[in-house]
C-alpha cells in the first residue's frame, strides 16, 4: 500500500511514466479479468481495459486517496466505461458464422447457445437499469466484492447497498422465471 501511494504521488508530482507503468502492471490482470467476464470477447475487453486506463492517468490528479483506496477508485472508473461501453454499443451484436465451427455434441452446441442467448438478455436488462443498480450488480457478480466493499466504493450505505442488490436479484428472477433451468 505504502509503495503504491508513492507511485501515484510520482505520477501526481511529476508525470513519471515508469511510476505510470509499474501501476498499470500491478492492476491489469485484475481489471481485464473484471471487463472480460462482462464482455465476453478478448479484444473487446482489452479496448475498455485500455480505456479505463487511459481515463485512470488523465484524471489520477484528482485521486485523493484519503477519499478512497486507490484499488476502489479503479473499479469506480472501471465499472463506468464498461456501462458507458454497452450503452453506448446496446444495439450492436456479433454475428457469428456457424460454418467455422464443428459440431461434436449437438445437444451441448445448443445448450452452449441457449446460455449465451439468455447472457445476452440478461445483459441487456441490467444495461437498461438505472446506473447506481448496474454498478451494485456489476461490483457484486464480476468483480465478486463484498456489501461493505461495494458500500466503499460507491459512498452508499451497506444496507442500500444490500436492499438494492436483493431487489434487484428478486427482479431478475420474475423477469427471467421462464428461463431457469
Amino acid at each position: 500500500m505504502e509503495e503504491e501511494n508513492k507511485l501515484i504521488s510520482r505520477i501526481q508530482r511529476t508525470g513519471n511514466r515508469k511510476a505510470a507503468d509499474e501501476l498499470i502492471r500491478k492492476y491489469y490482470d485484475e481489471i481485464y479479468t473484471y471487463v472480460y467476464k462482462q464482455m465476453s470477447d478478448k479484444h473487446t475487453a482489452m479496448d475498455v481495459t485500455q480505456n479505463i486506463f487511459i481515463s485512470m492517468l488523465k484524471s489520477i490528479s484528482t485521486y485523493d486517496n484519503k477519499k478512497a483506496g486507490f484499488r476502489t477508485w479503479l473499479y469506480r472508473i472501471g465499472t463506468n466505461k464498461i456501462i458507458d461501453y454497452f450503452r453506448k454499443n446496446s444495439v450492436e451484436r456479433r454475428i457469428i458464422d456457424l460454418g467455422e465451427y464443428d459440431i461434436e455434441d449437438q445437444r451441448m452446441f445448443t445448450i452452449d447457445i441457449e446460455n449465451k442467448e439468455l447472457l445476452l438478455r440478461l445483459q441487456d436488462y441490467i444495461n437498461s437499469l438505472d446506473m447506481k443498480s448496474q454498478q451494485i450488480f456489476r461490483l457484486k457478480i464480476f468483480a465478486e466484492y463484498t456489501f461493505p466493499q461495494i458500500a466503499s466504493i460507491l459512498s452508499l450505505p451497506e444496507s442500500t447497498v444490500k436492499s438494492n442488490y436483493y431487489r434487484l436479484l428478486k427482479i431478475i428472477r420474475e423477469e427471467f422465471e421462464d428461463e431457469y433451468y
